[in-house]
């Protein structure tokens, strides 16, 4: 087997896998929709190549694909559209015209023996990336490094999960147990400062009824008496301050 057949038949085989992974008791129709937005190549013919062979394995994964000849025609339907559109909110458009849930951008670039692609799949409901991968190959040709970027494409669009993260809901869990969070905390620093306001106002009153019996008691030192009522005084005023906040 040649450099180049060897890639695509281990394609060919991760494609059936995925399509008898996928299909289980019962299951019809795709998984879900990729639209593939932007191929960067050395020419155009390896671009058709690389689109033609990746739509017959998703094909075989159903999965509903969204051919780039296509997607043009459908986008140029939209009066919000701007060609250029990677990621990002525009990328919604995407989603409106055509139904396709990922969009795909392939870069397969290279000169010599020096070839690399990053293939990236990003979502069209909030325009984040996926998933990507990426490789560069230092000592190879242009049809190993594209056997390989099909290989990396079929492996992300296999993991693609049936239903995609909920991103803002999981956020929204965050905001939900940091905001729990910092209310325990909060309580918990009141309860303690109460413990401490009621402790102080105690202590000081206290204080405050000991200076009062020496100061008017017997006790022939009444100065003993006026500070230590004035100590427990200003205690008792703290006490009280901490636990009106």
């Amino acid at each position: 087997m040649n450099r180049r057949a060897a890639p695509l038949a281990t394609l060919a085989v991760l494609g059936l896998a995925a399509g008898n992974a996928g299909a289980g008791p019962g299951a019809v129709g795709p998984r879900y929709t990729v639209a593939i937005l932007s191929i960067i190549t050395s020419s155009d013919d390896v671009a058709r190549s690389y689109e033609a062979e990746l739509e017959s394995q998703l094909t075989t994964m159903r999965v509903r694909f969204v051919p780039r000849a296509r997607l043009r025609e459908e986008l140029g339907r939209s009066t919000k559209w701007t060609d250029g559109c990677m990621v990002g909110g525009c990328l919604t458009e995407v989603r409106a015209h055509t139904g396709a849930g990922i969009v795909l951008l392939a870069a397969l670039t290279g000169s010599g023996t020096t070839f690399g692609y990053v293939v990236t799949l990003v979502r069209t409901d909030n325009g984040r990336v996926l998933a990507q991968e990426s490789e560069r190959c230092d000592v190879c040709t242009e049809s190993e490094a594209t056997g390989n970027a099909l290989l990396a494409t079929i492996k992300l669009v296999n993991a693609i999960p049936n239903q995609l993260p909920d991103e803002a809901a999981e956020q929204d869990a965050a905001v939900e147990v940091a905001v729990n969070e910092a209310s325990q905390r909060r309580t918990t620093d009141r309860r303690r400062t109460r413990r401490v306001g009621l402790a102080l106002t105690l202590v000081g009153l206290a204080a405050a009824g000991a200076g009062a019996f020496l100061y008017l008691g017997r006790d022939d030192r009444p100065h003993l008496g006026l500070a230590l009522g004035a100590s427990g005084g200003g205690l008792a005023v703290g006490g009280l301050t901490v636990l009106a906040f």
